[in-house]
């Protein structure tokens, strides 16, 4: 780490800093320049000693982050609080750049490692590829049943517009400019005219980012959300999963791959709460949902035109060696018939090579689908009916690369895609819903709440309408809390446009302790409804089920809530392969650990048998999009590690495994049940605990921030937890360096079992255990108790304090004990790195996010209004927002 500084002790501090982490050389190279030019971006800004003020403050946070002693810790204390206001805001935004280049560092490092990986086979675990994952499904189940379940397979990330990517739009594009020259920098000649070129041009970037103001002037719009979110599929999705899916087949078929058909299915499918999601936001309304579906659209059929232009314009195939089939002859002769002018033009571009003009025609049927004129298709089926068409016709010539090539690729997007991008889907709260039916009943006029409400089901219909029945459809009921609630949905679509009612998948959604022990028996009615019934018909017998995971930790505190999910699903799963039903369990899963978060694949391996059955569907939040999706060859191993885990899940040893522990370790979930939900209620129960929250965390100042459309809570009062939003509960705790949503519970409820033996053995042995405790270990490291005691101090309240305290001590000595080592993470050295190289500045922000929330408390009676103050905090929460990674 470095901002290239000029002092003997400082460069002896950092290199020490540096070694003790073990970076990898090529990732220490890379974040010692981009420091450095962050250093001297700050020395040309004009405002004298910023650069030296940054230093300072930042080699006394290593230091005292190495000495654990208060008297460093202190010393980094007087110089944050020592700056002037002005100053503090500076500070804070030079550590955020910081932490966006160290991101951008650490993304290019995992880059570089996957793309030596890739040539080198082997290197992988057996759960970590389609490829290896199928190869031992074949052992275990035989290769014509593991060919079908690889048929069957289906990964479907749900994309939300959750607030928790604290980066505006600007800065997220100035970083992926800096990737971009990053990748030259390191293909450029050492010292040439090449890198010195890459250099000054990262210079500018840096240049840019450190100017762009880091906080949004206002809240983005719904329609904004839409288009940040269209941005990740024109820059990686939409060719990523192709290749993905290429990546595989070339693993399972060697070099057949790209010669013979595919074994490989089109297994994702792209879904979107972005314009649909209503829970909460009056600014979702109908009119923005149809428009997040028209975007979407246009999104998806422009690249697909790209697409088949690009590859048309390859398939420069003479006819004399390379025929046409009739199929493909009759598509030209359409286009002769209906548009014979632009057949004249492509005719005259491509002579003799009748393959090339074909896909040329089908370019422009889909560019008038976009624009709706009268060539247009109707549906994505007839675009993929004329491309199997030219495939066939190549495959018939002899030209089978091509059909398997470039062809096959733009199968697989249709497949994928649509014509619509996303599944949008629509999300409402239950009460919404009863409170809308007892307007419409009771005979008197429709207030704007309920008016709207009906609106939605003929966005709804209007977007099937143009789009397809994938397009939208699914209809989550947030809160379900009986079978009524979801029978609602179809009273109110028939009360909005009586037999015309758009076709409806209506989706359960249990978040609380009480409604995950009820949902079997909800599910079990709910089904019996003639219009589910009908539904399933059509589809199978297909059900989905949403299963919260926010509201019940903050219901009942996160181990309980782990188990309850657990248990739910078992049940779930039971109930519904004795009803013959093919489930989907939808999971809503947050980037923070306090919400779900932690690796996806791990979490699918530790799932009750039978609740995967080859199809995993889960949202994907925030910072967590552009994490895992942002980056191309990161989404590309993202996706083939869950894909693996999603089949690998049903596999019998894994089944056998996961069954025989919950049954072995039952006692002990009992015993951690009962002790964590105890020691939870001790706290969140205690009198006044929810305006102390508000105290001794940012939770207000976070709802200043413009991060997403969505209000941070139901209700306006902070005196209960019941209408605070899971996000900001998570947030507010992981700003105050606590993370007390990731863990609190879990070192009494360890305590309470006590046999660090049997403990031991359920650690190895018991996937869902050792998940939780893995996912605890990374959230007790990001956690700093000298600093989470300043924050607590604010509150004024020893006893909530003391019980924190006692609690993390807990939590944090049982995970040592059963994770082996002398600290943290040390059974994971890569994620314990990452985390070790961001605690120093971290502690940097969170010193001067403390000394505005105190100035902001200083008045125990009324808030203090400043202005200068909030914007520090406000500027120190996106910095720590950014240095953390998973906030929310």
């Amino acid at each position: 780490m470095s901002l290239e500084p000029t002092n003997t002790e400082a460069i002896r501090v950092i290199t020490r800093f540096e070694a003790s982490n073990g970076i990898p050389e090529a990732m220490r190279s890379d974040v010692r320049m981009l420091g450095g030019l962050l250093g001297q971006v700050l020395r040309e800004s004009g405002t004298p000693g910023l650069f030296e003020d940054v230093e300072r403050l930042r080699i006394a946070t290593i230091q005292a982050a190495e000495a654990e002693t208060d008297e460093a810790f202190e010393r980094a204390t007087a110089i944050a609080e020592s700056f002037t206001i002005e100053r503090a805001d500076e500070v804070a935004r030079a550590f955020t750049c910081y932490f966006h280049l160290v991101n951008l560092a650490e993304e290019h490092q995992r880059v570089r490692v996957l793309r030596e990986r890739a040539g080198q086979p082997g290197r992988e675990d057996a759960a970590d590829t389609v490829a290896t994952a199928f190869a031992q499904l074949s052992r275990e189940v035989g290769d014509e049943e593991a060919r079908r379940r690889l048929a069957e397979l289906r990964f479907h990330p749900v994309f939300t517009a959750h607030p928790t990517e604290a980066r505006r739009r600007a800065v997220s594009g100035s970083i992926r400019r800096l990737s971009e020259l990053l990748t030259q920098h390191d293909a450029a000649s050492a010292g040439g005219a090449e890198e010195r070129r890459a250099v000054r041009r990262m210079l500018e970037e840096i240049d840019t980012l450190w100017r762009t103001a880091p906080l949004r002037a206002q809240k983005p719009s719904p329609t904004d959300e839409v288009r940040t979110v269209m941005g990740v599929f024109d820059e990686t999705l939409f060719t990523t999963v192709p290749h993905v899916y290429r990546r595989i087949d070339d693993a399972l078929r060697g070099d057949a791959s790209g010669h013979e058909a595919p074994v490989v299915p089109a297994f994702v499918r792209v879904g979107s709460w972005v314009g649909g999601d209503r829970d909460g936001n009056p600014f979702v309304t109908a009119s923005v949902t149809r428009e997040a579906a028209e975007i979407a659209s246009d999104h998806v059929l422009r690249g697909i035109e790209r697409a088949i232009e690009r590859i048309g314009r390859t398939l420069t195939l003479d006819a004399a060696d390379t025929p046409p089939s009739e199929g493909v002859a009759a598509i030209w002769r359409r286009l002769e018939t209906s548009q014979p002018q632009l057949a004249a033009e492509i005719a005259k571009r491509s002579p003799d090579e009748p393959h090339r003009r074909v896909m040329l025609s089908l370019a422009h049927r889909v560019g008038a689908t976009r624009a709706r004129a009268g060539d247009a298709y109707t549906a994505p089926e007839e675009l993929l009916e004329d491309l199997r068409a030219v495939q066939s016709s190549l495959l018939e010539a002899g030209a089978r690369r091509h059909a398997f090539g470039g062809v096959q690729h733009l199968i697989w997007q249709v497949e994928t895609y649509g014509f619509h991008l996303t599944e949008l889907e629509v999300r409402q709260h239950s009460k919404v819903h009863a409170q809308a039916l007892a307007e419409i009943e009771s005979g008197g006029a429709l207030s704007e709440q309920t008016e709207e409400v009906l609106d939605v089901f003929r966005a709804i219909a209007d977007i099937q309408r143009r789009h397809g029945l994938r397009a939208a459809g699914r209809y989550v009921v947030s809160f379900t809390q009986s079978a009524a609630d979801l029978a609602a949905v179809h009273r109110l679509a028939a009360h909005a446009m009586g037999s015309d009612a758009p076709v409806l998948d209506v989706v359960p959604l249990f978040e609380t302790f009480a409604d995950l022990q009820a949902a079997p028996g909800i599910l079990a009615e709910a089904v019996r409804f003639p219009e589910f019934q009908a539904r399933m018909a059509a589809t199978g017998n297909r059900l989905e089920v949403m299963l919260g995971y926010s509201d019940s930790s903050k219901d009942v505190g996160p181990v309980a809530a782990n188990l309850a999910l657990y248990e739910a699903q078992r049940e779930i799963a039971r109930w519904a392969r004795e009803s013959g039903i093919r489930l989907t369990l939808f999971h809503g899963r947050g980037g923070a650990l306090g919400r779900g978060g932690g690796p996806a694949n791990s979490a699918i391996l530790a799932q009750p048998p039978h609740s995967v059955e080859g199809r995993f569907k889960l949202t994907e939040q925030g910072e967590v999009i552009f994490a895992r999706y942002g980056e191309p060859a990161i989404a590309m191993r993202h996706i083939d590690q869950v894909a693996a885990a999603t089949l690998l899940a049903s596999s019998p040893t894994v089944e056998q495994r996961t069954s025989g522990a919950a049954e072995r370790f039952a006692s002990i979930a009992a015993t951690m049940d009962t002790a964590s939900r105890e020691r939870f209620f001790s706290l969140v129960g205690a009198d006044g605990f929810a305006p102390w929250f508000a105290t001794v965390t940012p939770l207000e100042e976070i709802g200043l921030l413009a991060l997403g459309s969505r209000p941070a809570r139901r209700g306006l009062s902070v005196e209960s937890l019941e209408d605070l939003r899971a996000i900001p509960w998570v947030f507010a705790w992981t700003q105050a360096r606590i993370n007390l949503a990731g863990w609190f519970g879990l070192g009494s409820a360890l305590d309470a079992v006590g046999d660090e033996q049997a403990l031991r053995e359920a650690y190895r042995e018991w996937p869902l255990l050792r998940t939780m405790i893995d996912n605890v270990a990374m959230s007790l490291a990001k956690t700093d108790e000298r600093i989470a005691r300043r924050y607590l101090a604010l509150g004024d309240r020893d006893d909530l304090a003391a019980l924190v305290l006692e609690e993390l001590r807990l939590t944090r000595e049982w995970v040592v004990r059963l994770t082996g080592g002398d600290g943290l993470l040390e059974n994971k050295p890569i994620l314990q790195r990452a985390v070790q190289l961001r605690t120093p500045y971290v502690d940097a922000l969170s010193l001067l996010q403390l000394r505005a929330l105190r100035g902001l408390r200083s008045d125990a009676d009324q808030p203090v209004d400043d202005p200068e103050l909030r914007r520090l905090l406000l500027l120190s929460v996106s910095g720590v927002a950014a240095g953390l990674q998973n906030t929310g």
